[in-house]
This record gives C-alpha cells, structure tokens and sequence, in this order.
C-alpha cells in the first residue's frame, strides 16, 4: 500500500507541475492574438515595428449580400485574407471631396479576379509586403459623378449604357505596404505603411503614368516594379496611364450596367 501510496504521490505532483507549466503559458501569451497578416482597413496608428513577413492568412469565403453574389461579386478577402483596406471613395479623401461610398463599403471584385490577386498577394508576401486596395467594383452612379468632376476620359472613364471595367468588378486599384518603422503619419494605413509610390492615388500628373521616370524617385520605380511583376504573375494588366490600376480577365468586354450595394 505505501508503495501505491507513493507511486500515487508522485502522479499527483507530476500532474500539479504540468498544470502549474501550462497555466504559465498561457499567462504569457497576449489576449486577443490575432492571425498574423490579417488587417483591418483604415484607420491609424501611433507607431510601426519591424515584423518578419506575414504568413498567409487562412482562406476563408466572405458572406455578401444575395445581389452581390448573383453578379459573380465576392469580397475581396476572399482571395486576399490579409489585404489591407483604404477605400478612399468611402472618405473625402479623393479627388472629388465627397464621400462616394458609405463608411462600411466592402472591395467587391469579380470571382474571375479571385486566382490573379491570390498569386500576386502570394507573391508580395514573400517579400514582405502586402497588396492595399483603394478600389474595387464601382457603382455606376460614382462614376457618373467623378466624370462629372474631371470630364477627361484620360484619367476617367466615361459612364456610357455599358459596365465599365470597374463597374463590373473587373479591375481593381492597388498599392504595397509593409511594416515598417517611423512610418510618415500620412502613409500609415491600419498597421501597415504605405510605401513611397512617387505619387499618391489619383495623382492626375504625367508622375502618376505606369512608367514614368521623371520626377520618380529610383525606390519608388522599383516598389512600382514589383508590383507590376506581382500582378502580372496573376495574369493582371497595369493600365498605362496610372500606375495603380490592374485589369482583370475581360476587363474591356461589354457588359450591362450593375447596380449593386457596396456595403
């Protein structure tokens, strides 16, 4: 019996230390823990730290509204688990001075649009950067309006009786960031910075061309490069005159004209 005793003993303390380790662990793990790489859009941050490069987010399927997805439309999120979110339409940040969308507006995109902006965030992360969308699908109100604004098909497309590439959720406004730190405050997007681009989102100037060089600082072309390179590698096209625009497979087919939320 003493030996059962013992043994008994000694099963109990062992059972203690394992719980006392445990507990211990888990003190030091910080509450709230996110998934590494997943980013809310918007918003600001006092200060970067310098981060390995993120991991790739789970993949999960965003639920949308029955009329979005009846078009073919899915969030972006999608595709792109960690893309960083900056819709400027959703703000009077943009070339227009109004707010276009409502505050909570998603980036829709066509599902067509799914493989190619999954390849190039795939590709962008390696390095440690990530893919920050500033538009999506447009409705076609908004863009009756920023036509309205600056009436130049150069740098707005006409609203007609058919979709345009934005308007059927086929082309998409991006630029990189990464973590980084001293981040200038006006390139801080959620916890994320900007990176220097030469130009910021619809700059309208010959600096905001695909490959400008004058007036284009060395680092600037180079993060504009690997972007191109990234979103060509997904099969996606940079429109010549600005260098954040990307065409997705039958961006300049017909369609009809969709009206769908955004939010």
């Amino acid at each position: 019996m003493r030996r059962v005793a013992v043994r008994i003993g000694l099963s109990l303390m062992s059972v203690t230390a394992a719980l006392t380790m445990s507990m211990a662990c888990a003190a030091a793990t910080p509450t709230g823990a996110t998934v590494e790489g997943a980013s809310p859009g918007g918003g600001t941050s006092g200060s970067m730290v310098d981060a390995p490069a993120p991991r790739p987010a789970p993949s999960v399927r965003m639920p949308v509204d029955r009329r979005v997805s009846a078009v073919g439309f899915v969030d972006v999120r999608t595709a792109v688990p960690d893309a960083v979110l900056d819709l400027r339409y959703a703000t009077t940040d943009n070339f227009v001075g109004e707010r276009l969308y409502p505050p909570n507006a998603r980036c829709l995109v066509h599902e067509s649009m799914i493989p190619g902006l999954r390849t190039a965030a795939r590709m962008l992360r390696a390095g440690g950067e990530v893919l920050v969308f500033w538009d999506c699908y447009r409705p076609h109100s908004v863009q009756e309006r920023m036509f309205e604004k600056v009436p130049d098909p150069a740098w707005v497309a006409r609203p007609g009786p058919y979709s345009t590439s934005h308007e059927a959720g086929r082309s998409v406004d991006v630029t990189l960031a990464a973590r980084r730190p001293n981040c200038p405050p006006q390139r801080i997007v959620g916890d994320h910075c900007r990176l220097d681009m030469g130009t910021d989102f619809d700059s309208f100037t010959p600096r905001a061309t695909a490959y400008a060089t004058d007036g284009v600082a060395a680092p600037a072309r180079a993060a504009r490069a690997r972007l191109r390179d990234a979103m060509a590698a997904g099969g996606l096209t940079v429109y010549a005159g600005e260098w954040w625009h990307f065409d997705g497979p039958g961006a300049d087919v017909r369609r009809p004209v969709i009206d769908v939320p955004v939010a």
